[in-house]
């Protein structure tokens, strides 16, 4: 599952918007290992949007999940890497205390490779990309 760097936790209630960096696969291909996230905190979500939350089990740890749908004591969460688990399937819903943030941006670190002009075109082009919501996240619980 992905764990989000404490960079997170720093200086959260200075700013409303904060940076973190996914590690682990399970919200591929949305999100990859090595992305950095741009996260906004206290904002309202709604299912099928990313968000930042801790473990409800572990709650030291910060994870990054979609919303699927609201159930009673809480949110259901899900991974878009159906494989990878980690989510709601495991740990069921998660209190709406434990829901830090909402994830507005991903982008992704320039890699030492990448040293060419095409390569550093390709990286301008696609190395910042908003979050979208996925409306079809509540179809996807339905078919687990």
């Amino acid at each position: 599952m992905p764990e989000l760097s404490q960079e997170t936790e720093r200086g959260r209630n200075a700013l409303p918007f904060g940076a973190a960096e996914v590690t682990g696969p399970s919200m591929v291909p949305t999100l990859e290992h090595g992305d950095r996230l741009v996260v906004q905190y206290g904002t309202r979500f709604r299912p099928g949007d990313v968000v930042v939350l801790r473990h409800p089990f572990q709650q030291d740890l910060l994870i990054v999940k979609r919303v699927a749908e609201r159930r009673e004591g809480g949110w259901w969460v899900l991974g878009d890497n159906a494989f990878a688990g980690g989510d709601s399937t495991d740990y069921g819903t998660v209190p709406e205390e434990l829901v830090l943030g909402k994830v507005r941006f991903r982008y992704r670190p320039l890699q030492s490779g990448q040293r060419s002009p095409f390569a550093l075109v390709r990286w301008v082009l696609g190395a910042a990309r908003p979050v979208l919501s996925d409306r079809s996240a509540s179809r996807r619980l339905r078919a687990r």
